[in-house]
């Protein structure tokens, strides 16, 4: 039986660099994620969104 839990890949939303990588469940949650990281290339902490 295949998981619900997808891969996602989260984008710095200043240099648009793709530095995180989690799982979601997309039937509870389908709507884009959205979380506070930090950015090596920006050097500080920005919210990185979920690619498609």
């Amino acid at each position: 039986m295949a998981s619900a839990r997808t891969k996602v890949i989260l984008a710095c939303n200043e240099c648009k660099r793709r530095n995180y990588t989690t799982t979601k469940n997309k039937k509870i949650h389908p709507d884009r994620l959205e979380h506070r990281h930090y950015c090596g290339w920006c050097r500080t902490h920005t919210t990185h969104k979920e690619t498609r």
